[in-house]
């Protein structure tokens, strides 16, 4: 088995600001919907767009933490790719 490289980390540096670009498009896009569903519950008050509402603001929820977990793991990446320029490594 081939020991982990600075190749790895740098690869996934790439791959992980693509998801948080990914995650930022679908936030925005919950974000609106919320937006337009409450000016539609403002105006005709329905128990089913008020689920529809909750269901949604607990997706953009999820939305959010993932974004956070990404900007985690990019900063490891980042740490990890110091750490091996450096020439640190455990063992």
């Amino acid at each position: 088995m081939e020991d982990l490289g600075i190749i790895t980390p740098s690869l996934l540096f790439s791959a992980i600001s693509l998801f948080m670009l990914a995650y930022t498009n679908r936030f925005l896009s919950f974000a609106q919907l919320v937006r337009n569903l409450k000016d539609k519950f403002s105006q005709h008050p329905d128990s089913v767009t008020e689920a529809q509402i909750k269901n949604i603001r607990k997706r953009l929820y999820l939305s959010r933490d993932m974004q956070l977990f990404a900007i985690a793991s990019l900063f490891l990446c980042g740490v990890s790719m110091f750490l091996f320029f450096i020439g640190h490594t455990t063992g």
